[in-house]
């Protein structure tokens, strides 16, 4: 309502300034009358002759100009009031009342947005808070770093939010500073090397590798530095350490270990056989007709994509969906489910990279 009323208060200002001049026009005209004042004159000259105070010469003289300048306002005046002028104003002030509003209502219509609800202030706030540049407080925080060098906490702190927007080197300079000002520890020598790695495009050069080094020495259970062990070790052609290392890491790892897909993953890229179905689920597809078996394969594939909504850090997961989407023909949900895919792990260096290489090894572009 409050729009409405705005713009109401506006199409009345557009009339008024239309209208005002017309009315001004005719009171002026009422309120002064050039033949009225003529007229005067005219009563003026004739006291003065009576009077004696001027000449009959110069009396017959100023009536003259004054009848002729009455006659000439008297033109004006009837041409100012005649049936066309009057039609004229009329005109414009029916345009004024009516056609003003109705134009702005039609444009508004058109290029408007009239069904669109209003916008709560606590909703506008929450908005700007949310689409804050993330380059704008990354500034911050480096304007910041620039004045006190030595806050290790802030260089902490700054450096995965560098490499979660790309800027890899500059993340592997925040993880330095952070290990020089905080100390050294096997996460803060482990982060450094996968900044280093994904600088890289993802290739373990010797530098992100002894980072990995000194992380496995500082704690030999270390993740994500064993993890890219096996990846310098796949790099490197040596396959089967590759797959030691990562087949250690799950023997070793809890059931609900976070990064098990991850490291899953890694192995059927490397050629290790997935795990198969059970016994009792082949002896059971053995006696279905084809119908049900395909009904069969379609819900475990539903549930598949359903749980993938819930975990989607699962890039094992988004393989197995895009192959069996691919195997049932169905090639348009397979590029939505590598869309998805890639969005759920986007901020992950690491699990983007093993995405893409499965990709390609399913013929898709990674």
């Amino acid at each position: 309502m409050t729009l409405w009323f705005v713009l109401a208060l506006m199409t009345a200002a557009a009339v008024f300034a239309v209208l005002w001049p017309l009315g001004r026009g005719n009171a002026s005209a009422r309120e002064g009358s050039e033949t009225v004042v003529y007229k005067d004159q005219l009563a003026e000259v004739q006291r003065d002759v009576a009077a004696g105070m001027i000449g009959a010469n110069e009396a017959e003289a100023a009536r003259v100009e004054i009848s002729r300048r009455l006659l000439a306002a008297s033109d004006a005046e009837a041409g100012a009031s005649s049936p066309s002028s009057l039609w004229f104003r009329r005109a414009v002030a029916l345009i004024a009342l009516a056609g003003l509003p109705l134009v702005a209502v039609g444009l508004y219509a058109t290029f408007g947005s009239p069904s669109l609800g209003d916008f709560p202030l606590a909703e506008r706030s929450r908005a700007a808070v949310a689409t804050a540049s993330m380059d704008k407080l990354v500034s911050q925080v480096e304007t910041h770093l620039e004045k006190n060098p030595t806050d290790g906490r802030g260089w902490e702190v700054l450096a995965p939010v560098l490499a979660r927007i790309g800027r890899y080197d500059d993340a592997a300079r925040a993880w330095r500073n952070a290990i020089t000002y905080n100390g050294e520890s096997a996460p803060r020598r482990a982060d450094l090397g996968e900044a280093i790695a994904a600088s890289s495009g993802g290739v373990v050069t010797a530098a992100a590798k002894a980072e990995f080094d000194r992380a496995i020495a500082l704690d030999p259970n270390e993740v994500k530095a064993r993890y890219f062990m096996g990846i310098a070790a796949q790099q490197d052609g040596r396959k089967d350490d590759a797959v030691n290392i990562w087949r250690g890491m799950l023997a070793s790892a809890p059931a609900d270990a976070p990064w098990r897909p991850l490291v899953q993953e890694a192995l059927v890229r490397a050629g290790v056989v997935a795990p198969k179905l059970s016994d009792d689920t082949i002896a059971a597809t053995k006696d279905m007709t084809e119908g049900d078996r395909n009904t069969m394969i379609r819900g475990m594939v539903d549930r598949l994509a359903t749980r993938l909504k819930d975990n989607g850090n699962d890039v094992e997961g988004w393989l197995r969906l895009v192959r069996a989407y691919m195997v049932l023909g169905e090639r348009d949900k397979a590029q939505a489910a590598l869309a998805d895919a890639r969005q759920a792990v986007g901020s992950d260096a690491a699990r983007l990279q093993l995405l893409n290489d499965g990709l390609k090894s399913l013929g898709l572009d990674g």
